[in-house]
């Protein structure tokens, strides 16, 4: 996965892109099937706010977080992302069998 990563008001150095990647690799492990990530880091007065738009194959996902610090903000933006990235793999494993009390009339007497 290579993240475009773009700054709105702000510079963003080789450490914050070095951050942010090292903060993905959670992401990819959860999900293989990540087809692009974009990350905007802006800076609104004296709010640093972080978002994530995050493309899979059959769903688009965007998170955003706003934190007195750019790398509070890109921890919390990360653990948004991570929980919403495993909410929707759970809704796609969700396609069980029934289970036997549910299948009514296959029992014999």
């Amino acid at each position: 996965m290579n993240p475009k990563i773009t700054g709105l008001n702000f510079d963003v150095t080789e450490a914050i892109k070095n951050y942010v990647s090292e903060k993905l690799e959670r992401i990819n492990r959860h999900a293989a099937n990540v087809i692009s990530v974009t990350i905007t880091l802006s800076v609104e007065k004296v709010n640093q706010k972080a978002e994530a738009d995050l493309h899979l194959a059959g769903k688009d996902l965007h998170v955003e977080a706003v934190e007195q610090d750019m790398y509070a903000a890109i921890d919390v933006l990360m653990d948004k992302l991570d929980r919403a990235v495993l909410k929707h793999k759970e809704k796609s494993n969700d396609t069980r069998a029934p289970r036997p009390a549910d299948v009514v009339g296959t029992e014999q007497e």
